[in-house]
């Protein structure tokens, strides 16, 4: 994709959902805002590492109150944190974090940005971070995203040093500073495969979050908008309350709220400090950042005229506003079209040098507000659907466009192209156009066939290690489409003025208790065909007897049969060959179950489905992630499930609960071991007779996620004290409140890690039961961890826990604290931090071994 392409369609403005779009995205406070920002040319460009690291307020700030272009490039998608609201982890999690960033950019304003980085789990330096991510290939991202946004400043979220704490912040703010340096190097990065150079003028650090300390410029977010009815930082509020997964929501503080940064760096003297006006430090100062900039390059005299009209122009059009009536603005945005199209025609890039580049820029993120408005003040809308949200790769599905007219001048229609497909029809070819009249509306029909499926397009092809195998590196605005299998962009007249309005093929449909529910459509195949699970256990050289189910889903609007097979490794049978299954309609779903038997030895063994219909074959499913204030994404995988055969023992009599935690797929796996599993709801654990249990097992930071939990926790004290064993996996900074451990732990302030999965474990007492009942655990068990060994590890603890491991990163003071057991009464009560949460997905034998030694744990004597 030429950077020419990337550019025209980041202009283009995305509808959304009406269910996801915001009140600034229509009415009187969009199109004030709109034009409000005609003729501001500033760009920024703002670097983190996660999701999570950027700073609302100063978006907000920046895009809303004073009309900057402003991006936020973030490293990773967070692929490698935990999930509050589902169980999703991984790439899943990356899936629900991109789309958490994109809904929280329609509403602050901002464009979104990602490099090709995998969020592989905490970091405690740049030098560790830098070992899974090349720095020259991410360094190359975030060059990319400078040269096609050409901000004139950069601004990190963070120093890049120590005091940054996660070497993953650590490194964004490095890769920041070395972009800022390298954009205009086109000896170290081309532009044949980076773009074109751009040097942004200034470099700041931002210091909102460190106390404004250094700050050399503030300013107050919390400046009140009466069209929007609140203020800025409220909005951001708001913004940052779309990072559901993270437990990010806050309250929309009113007042003052002051946002800050520190400049670093400055070319010819921009960005400088001086005085203030109405008590905030220019951010642009030293820079020409009006339009008369561009006089050196515009040098016809006819394109000089029309340059130097602009700014009366764009005064003129926000004179004329009025929000009762928004059609008296259609004029003064029909001239300000005009002559921003005599000033040069697009792609505008002149002789290539960055003033050209500069020109260019400006005038296509002044076209995309210029469109906007016209949109907004016409009272024009385009909505395209599908009469089903799945379209069958392969088969033409019918979409209806519609172009409404809401407002009181008559609209011409030029042309409706759908895009997103190899061939992409305009449904107005060879015909002038339509018009729409007033109040009045026209809807053109054609087909489109899909032919690839609908994706996270970042997971197209595999990782490799921990960097996104993406062509050409860097994302680009196509993030904001992925989720879409086709578009319809519409080019519009209307009053002299022109606009192009593009919108996603989405399926409506009306819930009785949500009302309309539109969603993007999506290409599948007319079969999907899935286990359950990507991994599961078995015990290794004992018996297997158990169901298997394969899962098909039809997208077809015909009735299908489906003849499933499968394939099972040596020392396994099925019942049955193959099944044949009817789906009778679109959307049917069908459990195919297999009984399998047989025994298999130690390791890992793939089980593999395909299913045969209409003489094609289908071997791969998706798993739908779907939460409400996100866009539904949909992760392929094959139709394979790894059975993961274990040598381990069972405890006799063993009777668990398991109260599931964060992100927590572990008690599922636990019953695949052959143990007696009850899972219960942490709302209901006080009503539930817990005398029948041996064992209650909590999850991770459960107590954090369920106030009912932490309530009743002494009910669950008091049932160990009556002889239970209860094993409470690791939470966070809530376990020191006095009463929800039975005996006092400390943590420190950044809490202790061990994040190297390699990293040495010792056994402090070889002879604990938990290291020899029933199984012996070993060296080798603690081989293949992933991601991390132990989190929120204690620093001290009372003396009535006993430690039983030893476990450090390089370089750092023995930690002690990952796997306490203590006497509670009559019975036992383990807290471990180490990460079997990430473990058990992920079909680590030996730490499924550990976790069913802490089922039988009683407490030892100190030794």
């Amino acid at each position: 994709m030429t950077f020419a392409s990337i550019a025209r369609r980041l202009a283009l403005c995305l509808a959304v959902p009406a269910s996801l779009a915001g009140a600034q995205e229509r009415g009187a406070a969009a199109v004030a805002s709109t034009v409000a920002g005609l003729g501001v040319t500033t760009r920024a460009l703002i670097v983190g590492a996660h999701p999570d690291d950027e700073d609302t307020r100063l978006i907000t700030w920046l895009a809303r109150a004073r009309h900057v272009e402003t991006s936020y490039l973030s490293l990773t998608r967070g692929d490698g944190g935990q999930n509050l609201i589902g169980n999703e982890l991984g790439e899943a999690l990356g899936a629900i974090r991109t789309e958490e960033l994109l809904a929280a950019r329609r509403l602050d304003g901002g464009r979104q940005w990602f490099a090709r980085a995998f969020d592989f789990g905490f970091s405690k330096s740049a030098e560790e971070t830098f070992r899974h991510w090349p720095k020259d290939s991410v360094l190359g991202d975030v060059v990319r995203v400078v040269r096609a946004t050409r901000p004139h400043v950069m601004i990190a979220i963070f120093s890049g040093t120590p005091a940054d704490g996660h070497g993953h912040h650590q490194a964004s703010g490095i890769l920041a500073r070395e972009a800022y340096d390298a954009a205009a190097d086109t000896a170290r990065f081309p532009t044949r495969g980076f773009g074109p150079a751009w040097a942004p003028q200034a470099f700041y650090r931002n210091t909102s979050y460190r106390n404004h300390e250094g700050a050399t410029h503030r300013y107050d977010a919390g400046a009140f908008d009466p069209l929007m009815g609140r203020s800025y930082a409220e909005l951001a509020v708001v913004s940052r309350d779309q990072h559901k997964s993270q437990g990010q929501g806050g309250q929309q503080r009113k007042g003052a709220w002051t946002v800050s940064m520190k400049l670093e760096a400055s070319r010819d003297g921009a960005g400088a400090t001086a005085a203030t006006t109405n008590g905030e430090a220019p951010l642009f100062l030293g820079m020409d950042t009006s339009w008369t900039r561009f006089r050196g390059v515009v040098a016809q005299p006819a394109r000089r005229a029309a340059l130097d009209s602009l700014p009366a122009a764009f005064a003129a059009a926000r004179a004329a506003l009025d929000v009762r009536h928004p059609e008296a603005l259609l004029p003064s945005l029909a001239r300000a079209e005009r002559l921003l199209e005599a000033v040069c025609a697009s792609p505008c890039e002149g002789g290539g040098s960055a003033a050209d580049a500069d020109l260019a820029t400006a005038r296509r993120t002044t076209l995309q507000r210029l469109h906007r408005a016209v949109q907004l003040a016409a009272g024009i809308e385009i909505d395209a659907t599908v009469a089903r949200e799945h379209l069958v790769l392969g088969q033409p599905a019918r979409v209806t466009v519609t172009v409404y007219n809401r407002g009181p001048r008559p609209v011409r229609v030029r042309s409706l192209q759908l895009e997103g497909l190899e061939r992409a029809p305009d449904l107005l070819a060879g015909t002038e156009g339509v018009v729409v009249a007033p109040g009045g509306a026209e809807s053109r029909s054609g087909t489109i066939t899909p032919t690839d499926a609908t994706r996270p397009w970042w997971l197209r092809t595999p990782r490799a290690g921990d960097v996104f195998t993406i062509g050409g590196g860097a994302a680009t605005p196509e993030e904001w489409r992925q989720t879409s299998a086709a578009d319809v962009v519409a080019r519009v007249e209307v009053d002299g003025a022109v606009t192009v309005a593009e919108a996603p093929v989405v399926h409506r449909a009306v819930d009785p208790v949500l009302g309309e529910v539109a969603r993007p459509a999506a290409a599948v195949p007319a079969i999907s065909v899935t286990f359950d699970r990507a991994i599961e256990y078995a015990r290794a050289g004992v018996a297997i007897d158990r169901t298997v189910l394969v899962r098909l889903r039809s997208a077809d609007s015909s009735a299908r049969t489906a003849t499933v097979r499968l394939t099972l490794p040596a020392g396994l049978t099925a019942d049955s060959a193959a099944r044949t299954v009817a789906l009778p309609k679109y959307g049917a779903q069908a459990a195919v179950a297999f009984r399998v038997r047989g025994t298999l030895r130690a390791g890992a063994h793939p089980v593999r489905a395909v299913a045969e219909s209409n003489g094609e074959r289908y071997a791969e499913g998706y798993q739908l992630v779907d939460y409400a204030h996100v866009r539904p994404q949909r992760l392929y995988r094959p139709a394979e499930v790894t059975l993961q055969a274990v040598s381990v023992a069972l405890p006799q009599r063993a009777r668990i609960a398991y109260v599931p935690g964060v992100g927590d797929n572990v008690a599922p796996m636990l019953a695949q071991l052959g143990l007696d599993v009850t899972v219960l709801d942490a709302a209901t654990v006080g009503d539930v007779d817990l005398s029948r249990y041996t064992t209650i097992v909590v999850g991770p930071r459960a107590y954090e996620a369920s106030d009912a939990l932490a309530a009743t926790n002494q009910r669950l004290l008091d049932w160990a004290r009556a002889g239970g064993t209860l094993v409470v996996q690791f939470g966070t900074y809530e376990y020191l409140r006095p009463g929800l451990l039975p005996y006092a732990i400390t943590l420190d302030r950044p809490v202790r890690r061990v994040t190297i999965e390699e990293a040495p474990v010792a056994a402090l007492d070889a002879a604990a039961r938990v290291l020899t009942t029933p199984n012996r655990i070993g060296p080798a068990d603690w081989n293949g961890w992933v991601q991390e060994r132990a989190t929120y590890v204690p620093t001290t603890w009372d003396a009535a826990f006993h430690p039983v491991i030893e476990s450090h990163d390089p370089g750092e003071p023995e930690s002690r604290g990952a796997l306490l057991v203590a006497p509670v009464g009559r019975g036992t009560y383990v807290y471990v931090t180490l990460a079997l949460f990430r473990q058990l997905p992920a079909g680590n034998p030996g730490a499924a071994r550990l976790f069913v030694n802490l089922l039988d744990a009683k407490a030892d004597a100190a030794p």
